[in-house]
């Protein structure tokens, strides 16, 4: 869209009586065209109000580790756009007075008039030595940043195939990034991880990454969504007196029940008689959310751990309650059978596939991806569902898997199993990947 058809959306909108919210990276009114916008609004009548946001002028330096003014150093800061070009002969930049400027010059979208900037600046007698810094894709985790003199930063920037968007910064500060880098110095900077996980649970896996500093890529395979039919669940809650144990293997088992639970009317009291039994700490954790401690954890999380444990515990473990996935394994409820327990398996939650054409996760791969995360045998079965079925494609990363049963799968469709968590949990696909870096 062009600006006028932008200002004229905005108008339109409002004037339908629409609360209007009008987003922009960095501040509105620091090249943001944001001024532009509001004088339309302020023409056709219509009230309206502005965020302040932080510039991409001061934030991609301070993500480079360059302050943009130090005591000293650089008491002012002129920030000038770079996308007019210095040879217009009726040019609104004052390149004199630019030239005379102390302290810090901040240019935003240099890139394609860089040559000229530099050029323009040396014949009114800016000395070539100058220190200057290229930054590009500041602040996110794409972020390159080139340091160097100014008559030389041209050229480096090209030799690394630079590109839009990129900020030139000129002053003595950019001296200070050797000191003071700290984002692209991040263990996980740089890499690009294609997360599975359905988007509901994601968020605190894409945190940890991108805290690390991934360039995190959220493809969930995997949807979690309300049980179609509740009643047996409803049924094995209502006669909870019955079960000496509950089994437990997931968390979305465990939010499942607490669902359930909320829309019957009980609380944790009803579980006071029995015993609670988890296959690892992300469950655990889940499970303490309603106030409840396991009882039992296996030192490693497989069925047939759990099921020797609780064999364990109790040599035969009478009535035992399962909520778990509808198109969860076998494994554990025929082994407690098998060690003469009545189990009954009711489904807690349900999963499905977010009907995706796969053409975005293609797509990822095609661009590069270090590496992909799967939490679950669904994930992994899903998205290579999408990707045809055929996991060359997905094999092209390092694949981290939370689990045993999870890699399982993994090698069963044809995907490699290149790191498994030794804690299943995400804390443990985090350790991993950290740890293969090291």
């Amino acid at each position: 869209m062009t600006q006028d058809q932008i200002n004229n959306l905005l108008v339109d909108l409002a004037s339908k009586g629409k609360t209007v919210c009008r987003l922009k990276g960095g501040d509105p009114f620091v090249f943001g065209r944001g001024g532009e916008e509001a004088l339309h609004l302020v023409e056709a009548g219509i009230q309206w109000e502005v965020v302040p946001g932080i510039s991409s002028t001061i934030a991609a330096p301070a993500y480079a580790g360059i302050p943009a003014t130090q005591r000293g150093m650089a008491t002012s800061l002129t920030i000038v756009t770079g996308s007019e070009d210095p040879q217009k002969p009726d040019s609104t930049i004052n390149w004199d007075a630019l030239a005379a400027m102390p302290g810090t010059l901040v240019f935003v979208m240099a890139w394609n008039n860089l040559n000229d900037i530099v050029a323009a600046l040396s014949i009114r007698g800016v000395p070539g030595e100058r220190p200057a810094a290229l930054i590009q894709w500041g602040t996110t985790a794409r972020q390159r940043v080139v340091t160097g003199p100014i008559s030389k930063i041209a050229e480096m920037g090209a030799q690394l195939d630079m590109g839009p968007p990129v900020a030139l910064v000129i002053g003595e500060v950019t001296g200070l990034r050797e000191a003071m880098a700290w984002f692209d110095t991040k263990p996980l900077f740089g890499r690009r991880i294609l997360v599975t996980r359905a988007r509901s649970q994601a968020s605190k896996l894409v945190k940890k990454l991108e805290d690390l500093g991934a360039d995190v890529l959220e493809y969930p395979s995997i949807r979690i969504v309300p049980l179609r039919n509740t009643k047996p669940l409803d049924k094995a809650l209502e006669n909870i007196a019955k079960y000496d144990w509950m089994v437990l293997t997931s968390s979305n088992a465990v939010r499942g029940v607490a669902d359930r639970m909320i829309d019957l009317g009980i609380d944790s009291r009803v579980f006071a008689h029995m015993k609670f039994a988890v296959n690892g700490p992300s469950t655990a954790k889940a499970l303490s959310e309603l106030g409840i401690t396991a009882d039992l954890m296996p030192s490693r999380y497989l069925a047939s751990e759990l099921v020797n444990s609780l064999t364990k515990e109790e040599p035969t473990p009478k009535n035992v309650l399962f909520p778990r996935s509808e198109i969860g394994r076998e494994t554990l409820a025929k082994g407690l059978r098998h060690m003469g327990s009545t189990v009954d398996e009711v489904t807690a939650y349900s999963t499905e596939s977010p009907g995706d054409t796969g053409e975005l996760a293609t797509k990822a791969y095609e661009e590069g991806v270090d590496f992909t995360t799967f939490t679950s045998s669904s994930t992994v079965k899903n998205l290579v569902d999408l990707m045809g079925g055929n996991p060359d494609l997905i094999n092209t990363s390092k694949t981290v898997i939370i689990g045993p049963i999870t890699s399982e799968t993994a090698r069963e469709l044809g995907v490699n199993v290149d790191l498994q968590a030794e804690e299943q949990s995400t804390d443990g696909i985090v350790k991993a990947i950290t740890k293969h870096l090291e």
